[in-house]
């Protein structure tokens, strides 16, 4: 079948029986077969490991995974992938500008784009922003935005689409005011399956063209090596304003991997994977009004999910150094009410027709989309708390 407005329309209704959209790949490293692949890595040095079944209605068994990128990381490349496309679609953004900080270091954006916010709707960013000189929660965009729930969430359909895509909890304004929760439509993750090993830990040594001696004593201000630093006396160890320290701890001597800080290894593995499901039950969590505008704005969101996916993932794609992959074999999946259907893989310029002409059905509908999407991003600017400790993380240096 082909993906068309109408369909995705039908099935988003509120009485439709279809379960929803299967997007299966299976990847291969840039280097090849059985090339190492280097998983997300936790705190302490771990791995997210697990046991699934794997395999088809023939052959089954219980086999070690690793995830490669979990739920919560595939869905910020999602929006990732949407910020860059805003403009040209017409996708609402909220930016928090950060340009009059002047001190900020360059590795650090001058905007924060809504779509990077780590809680979307829910973030304290938004919290604790401005708009033109007034607290964001004290504004009536800001009021609508903070309050928003699946059965009121026009406002987010005008500023936040994605959040009722990628799901969210209104957390961060305090235990009595508004803990409003959506569960994520879209759910996409990517597996490493039957790891040759993972207990292999990355050796080796930092090098130094002279060899120094890292064993030397130096002073310097931790937050600022510009500043210059000193050959210190003795081998006491300080801290502080100053601190003392051996000449490695600033970049010189040869210094060998610590026994238990190396870092876990890429891995073999004999297959990658990457599973995304569009869940249109759990659009239907979405309540717009009448069934006409509900599935209409419904299908507006899957939409956005199919642009975002085809944007990310549908070629050769990098999730982070060691972790390059390419889709070779891909199926998209229509799963009905009681049985399923191939779907034809559609490209970007197509994903992103598709969401247009859902837009115009959408507002023809009455949902807050199309000539509602502002043109220009809403601009907020850090309130007065933000913008202090945001100077105190990153003081002006001298």
């Amino acid at each position: 079948m082909q993906l068309e407005v109408d369909r995705l329309v039908e099935a988003c209704g509120d009485e439709a029986e279809d379960g929803g959209i299967v997007f299966e790949a299976e990847l291969e490293p840039l280097a090849g077969w059985g090339a190492p692949v280097k998983p997300a890595v936790y705190a302490g040095g771990r791995y997210q490991l697990d046991r699934r079944w794997v395999g088809n209605d023939g052959d089954r068994s219980i086999t070690d995974v690793v995830v490669v990128d979990n739920a919560p990381s595939q869905a910020n490349r999602l929006e990732a992938a949407l910020a860059r496309l805003a403009p040209a679609l017409g996708v609402p953004e909220v930016v928090l500008d950060l340009s009059g900080v002047a001190e900020l270091p360059p590795h650090l954006p001058r905007r924060l784009s809504g779509f990077r916010f780590p809680h979307r709707n829910g973030d304290a960013y938004l919290r604790d922003a401005t708009l033109d000189g007034t607290p964001f929660p004290k504004t009536e965009i800001g009021r609508g935005i903070l309050a928003a729930t699946g059965d009121e969430p026009a406002e987010l359909f005008r500023w936040f689409p994605q959040a009722l895509l990628f799901g969210f909890w209104q957390s961060h304004l305090g235990k009595k005011r508004s803990q409003a929760k959506l569960a994520r439509a879209w759910v996409s993750e990517i597996v490493g399956v039957e790891p040759a090993s993972v207990d292999t830990r990355t050796l080796g040594i930092k090098g130094d063209p002279l060899n120094l001696s890292a064993d030397e004593q130096a002073r310097y201000d931790p937050n600022d090596l510009l500043a210059g630093w000193e050959i210190a006396e003795g081998s006491k160890k300080e801290r502080g304003p100053k601190s003392q320290d051996s000449l490695a701890e600033i970049g010189h001597g040869q210094v060998p991997f610590r026994a238990g800080e190396e870092a876990p290894a890429a891995i073999s593995f004999q297959r990658v994977v990457q599973r995304s499901t569009l869940s249109f039950p759990s659009l239907r969590r979405v309540w717009l009004g009448d069934a006409a505008a509900n599935a209409a704005g419904r299908a507006v969101l899957a939409s956005i999910g199919l642009v975002a996916h085809v944007t990310a993932f549908g070629r050769a794609f990098s999730l982070r150094s060691g972790c390059d992959l390419r889709p070779v074999k891909t199926t998209w999946t229509w799963m009905g009410a009681s049985s399923s259907e191939n779907v034809e893989r559609i490209d970007a310029d197509t994903a992103a027709g598709i969401l247009r002409d859902c837009v115009a059905t959408a507002e023809a509908a009455g949902v807050p989309v199309g000539r509602v999407w502002p043109a220009e991003p809403l601009v907020l600017e850090p309130g007065p708390q933000l913008l202090r400790v945001i100077r105190e993380t990153w003081p002006e240096l001298g």
